[in-house]
């Protein structure tokens, strides 16, 4: 037989093997689908990371989208976890399991430039509402405030109606809302008169923090409480988790997951 030929046969061969044993390790690979909170998405993706280099042949997928969308993704089934940035209302904890991962503060921020640096909860509270609306009357320059806020089904803008506006008053109608944390802190970085809250995972030069009632967000601050606007991290199922998505819970919950959470400036669960 030419020896060509022979070599041919080979080469199909090997070719075909690769093929069969690449597909067979594309159809063995575990997947979990994780969908929710954009404050949470950050440390759900480092968290991914970490454990998928331990367990290669897991393949885990983050999407933002809101902690409502989080919630009604999991409760669905079209998601494995869902991430929420606010506790859950009665009715939607029904069927489902929560997992704290971590508790993160919630910023109040402004631009780089303005000259405030603290402000009472119920400044916060007025400006929000468009009850105060000159950075002067809390010690700024003359300029009108721009108020930055979430759109509705953001945990961080649930958090923060809960914690500061109270049931009876709303955010301003005049405010700009924004999809995302980063957009948020965007909008205020290009703008000296704005306003917005963001979360202290997300907190970057960018954007200047300001002290609430005297006391700066912080790890140390939200740890102790002391910092009382502060919401938690969750992880969510729809009933007990299985397989790969236990595993990787427990990943998160154990030290050394609890330790890339505070490397993401989140304050540990455990």
């Amino acid at each position: 037989m030419d020896s060509k030929y022979i070599i041919g046969i080979i080469v199909a061969i090997i070719i075909i093997a690769g093929a069969l044993l690449a597909f067979s390790g594309s159809s063995s690979q575990q997947k979990i689908e994780i969908a929710g909170s954009t404050s949470v998405q950050p440390v759900a993706e480092k968290l991914a990371q970490a454990y998928m280099q331990k367990h290669p042949d897991v393949k885990i997928n983050v999407q933002g989208g809101g902690s409502s969308v989080g919630i009604t993704s999991v409760q669905k089934g079209q998601a494995d976890i869902g991430m929420s940035s606010k506790e859950l209302k009665a009715d939607e904890k029904a069927g489902l399991n929560e997992y704290l991962v971590g508790k993160d503060g919630i910023v109040i921020a402004v631009n780089t430039k303005n000259s405030v640096s603290d402000l009472k909860v119920e400044q916060v509270k007025d400006i929000f509402s468009g009850k105060i609306s000159n950075w002067k009357e809390v010690g700024g320059q003359d300029a009108k405030i721009n108020v930055i806020t979430r759109e509705d089904g953001s945990g961080t803008r649930k958090a923060f109606e809960e914690i500061i506006m109270g049931k009876d008053t709303k955010i301003i109608k005049e405010a700009v809302v924004q999809s995302s944390t980063e957009a948020v802190a965007q909008s205020i970085k290009g703008d000296p008169n704005a306003i917005g809250y963001i979360s202290l995972a997300s907190l970057s030069s960018d954007v200047k923090s300001l002290s609430i009632n005297g006391v700066a967000p912080s790890e140390q601050t939200v740890s102790d409480g002391t910092y009382k606007i502060q919401r938690p991290f969750l992880f969510l199922t729809k009933g007990e988790p299985k397989g790969a998505v236990k595993d990787f819970i427990d990943f998160c919950l154990s030290p050394e997951g609890q330790a890339i959470v505070k490397g993401e400036k989140v304050v540990p669960a455990k």
